[in-house]
């Protein structure tokens, strides 16, 4: 999967726009699910990196989510000058917070109340990678 999804970002990346895009995730010709990100302003002059993703419920449980995450945060901090990506998740999405810390991501602080989903306030738990948490 690893190939395929890096081959894929090179071939769509001239026409993505610099305040985020969204690739598919393929194993083979399986499309699985996508991941996305979106600018988002640190200070007046900085900005950084919000990702997202979504599989197909088939696709969960294998690893995808982990690789995707991996190849788009080694994707951003390749191709842009950001210091900082981070990732939100629901405190009950357990699967998605342990994606995320296998792919390198520091959990941070759960966000009371963040989102509203079938009918209830729920808490979020925000990660980040910095781009020297890589050079370790």
């Amino acid at each position: 999967m690893r190939r395929e999804l890096f081959t894929l970002a090179a071939r769509v990346s001239a026409v993505l726009g610099g305040d985020g895009g969204v690739l598919m995730v393929v194993r083979g010709g399986e499309r699985l699910g996508f991941v996305n990100w979106r600018r988002k302003p640190s200070t007046p002059a900085a900005f950084h990196w919000e990702i997202g993703i979504a599989l197909l419920p088939a696709a969960r449980g294998h690893g995808y989510g982990t690789e995707a995450h991996r190849l788009l945060t080694q994707y951003l901090f390749a191709h842009t000058t950001v210091h900082r990506i981070e990732a939100a998740t629901e405190v009950g999405n357990v699967a998605e917070r342990r994606a995320l810390e296998k792919a390198g991501f520091t959990r941070e602080g759960v966000l009371r109340g963040i989102g509203w989903r079938d009918g209830a306030w729920r808490d979020g738990v925000m990660y980040s990678l910095l781009r020297t948490d890589l050079a370790g």
